[in-house]
């Protein structure tokens, strides 16, 4: 240090012999082919490269690994060419994302309903709180807020008991088991243009001419019949009181395309859609249990599930042409349906 201190060219030598010993002791200290340097390493050395001319430095740095150059000319090349080519003129700020509130709205819906995909919270959110938002910005929210529980495996055991406790108009049938693996046909009616349901029956075992006009009469009673009903190609629909019961009712069939589902894809899609969310995700024990359960879908379904065709709008709100309440976002709470399978948020 007196040497540093002290007028002449001695220090330049003295800063050099201590760079060399600094890096002999670093080499020997970290046996590794490429040693780290700590943070006191680089002060000194930054330090004492300060008394050392740029001719004698090059042949000095030993430790400097090709890497460390390349990468650093590779940073210079970028912000030569970034400086060159770049915009000089201010951009304007994008869009504005999702306030706070409308974030945690967000990551609570899909807490609550983990099945549900962000067209679906999008339409949802839209249908109950006004707020005009994108799917894409859902999308983006849940990629960048949303971690899902790796532990999540279908409903609660809460959810699960809890339903083993309890137990165009276009018309299609479709086959269900129980908890005992009992065959059972469900038939469902439902109006295209609103999208509602306009009722489910059931039955168990197989279905004949009786068994399915009683099932189609049971749906009916009461409500104001169509004009036409639309059906596809299934046998079951060929028998002679199914065709009879239509022509007392004044019901005119219509046919689908054979062995063609896209010609018939609003049922088609009812039908899955009964079965991914709901189905698949509960059991059953008898008839009674499993027309309980549906007819708590059907609620839900026509009441609280937005649909993409509709707007963002319930089955319900399209036929009565009238557009659901705001809801105010720091003022309402969540309301369960199907014994917890969906969460949904209500005024409070």
């Amino acid at each position: 240090m007196l040497k540093f201190i002290q007028p002449g060219g001695m220090k330049a030598l003295a800063a050099e012999n201590a760079i060399l010993r600094k890096q002999l002791g670093i080499v020997q200290r970290n046996k590794k082919r490429a040693p780290k340097l700590s943070t006191s390493d680089r002060i000194i050395l930054g330090f004492l490269a300060a008394f050392i001319s740029p001719k004698r430095l090059a042949k000095t740095a030993i430790i400097v690994k090709p890497r460390t150059l390349l990468k650093l000319h590779k940073c210079l090349v970028k912000r030569k060419y970034s400086k060159l080519f770049s915009n000089k003129q201010r951009r304007k700020p994008g869009p504005k994302g999702p306030d706070q509130v409308t974030i945690n709205i967000i990551l609570e819906m899909k807490r609550r309903n983990p099945r549900y995909g962000y067209r679906r919270i999008a339409m949802q959110i839209i249908n109950m709180f006004g707020i005009n938002i994108d799917k894409d910005v859902v999308r983006r929210v849940l990629a960048k807020h949303y971690k899902p529980d790796s532990n999540y495996d279908g409903p609660s055991w809460l959810t699960f008991i809890g339903h083993l406790k309890d137990s165009l108009w276009s018309v299609d049938l479709f086959r269900t088991e129980s908890i005992l693996l009992k065959m059972h046909w469900v038939m469902v009616v439902m109006d295209q243009f609103t999208r509602r349901i306009i009722g489910i029956a059931t039955h168990v075992g197989y279905v004949d001419g009786i068994a399915l006009c009683c099932m189609f009469n049971k749906i009916i009673s009461g409500k104001k019949l169509p004009k036409y009903l639309s059906m596809d190609n299934d046998p079951l629909f060929n028998f002679q009181r199914w065709k009879a019961n239509l022509r007392v009712v004044e019901i005119k069939e219509i046919k689908s395309v054979p062995y063609a589902p896209r010609t018939h894809p609003f049922i088609e899609r009812l039908i899955g859609s009964i079965r991914r969310e709901f189905l698949d995700q509960i059991l059953f024990w008898n008839k009674t249990d499993l027309q309980i359960k549906l007819n708590k879908y059907q609620q839900y379904y026509n009441e609280l599930r937005g649909h993409g065709a509709l707007n963002a709008q319930t089955p319900m709100q399209k036929a009565k042409e009238k557009f659901a309440d705001l809801l105010n976002r720091n003022n309402f709470c969540w309301k369960s349906s199907c014994h917890d399978l969906f969460h949904l948020p209500v005024a409070v």
